[in-house]
């Protein structure tokens, strides 16, 4: 089975504190990756507690690497009902055209060319712009929304990084929450 599993913290040390798991490893360089745990028994390295089997060939061997990631945006949500709200609130699209306002934003810092040429105006567009700000999908800048969002979750042939349409609307939706996080506290 192959899956790609993230969980998204506001302190991913806090919540490693109280679960019993191994870091995965990178072989290669012998270093603890960087986001990737393992919840099952996995043989690890008696000197380093790391993983002893790199986490690409441990999938093969059907062990199950989750990425527990830190996501800071979170730390002005009050609660449940307040993280819906941000999330169903239609964010002022118009600020992405703002280098000073993009450049808060968690993935599409740094990115403000991109999004002025491609003015996202929905979740699905601004997660389409995460994923063709990725190498394997970079010649999709500047094309008409048709045809980007017909080819922009299409896996690609070569193995330049890409991102998968379910992590695409997942970070756009947390840009979204960030977005009228922000709103929110200049409002008040």
């Amino acid at each position: 089975m192959s899956a790609d599993i993230d969980i998204d913290f506001f302190n991913r040390d806090e919540a490693l504190q109280v679960l019993k798991h191994v870091r995965a490893s990178r072989k290669n360089d012998a270093t603890a990756h960087n986001t990737g745990v393992y919840f099952q028994k996995i043989p690890t390295n008696p000197v380093t507690g790391l993983s002893s089997i790199d986490y690409k060939e441990a999938e093969s061997r059907g062990y199950f690497k989750v990425d527990l990631l830190n996501v800071n945006i979170y730390q002005g949500v009050r609660d449940e009902a307040h993280l819906t709200s941000l999330m169903t609130q239609e964010p002022i699209w118009d600020l992405l055209q703002q280098d000073e306002f993009s450049n808060l934003l968690f993935h599409v810092n740094g990115h403000g060319s991109i999004l002025r040429k491609m003015q996202p105006v929905t979740i699905e567009q601004l997660a389409a712009v995460l994923a063709i700000i990725r190498p394997a999908k970079k010649h999709l800048i500047g094309k008409p929304w048709p045809e980007v969002l017909g080819e922009v979750w299409v896996k690609p042939e070569s193995d330049d990084y890409y991102f998968k349409k379910s992590h695409a609307i997942a970070y756009a939706t947390a840009i979204v929450v960030q977005m009228n996080l922000i709103c929110e506290g200049i409002s008040n």
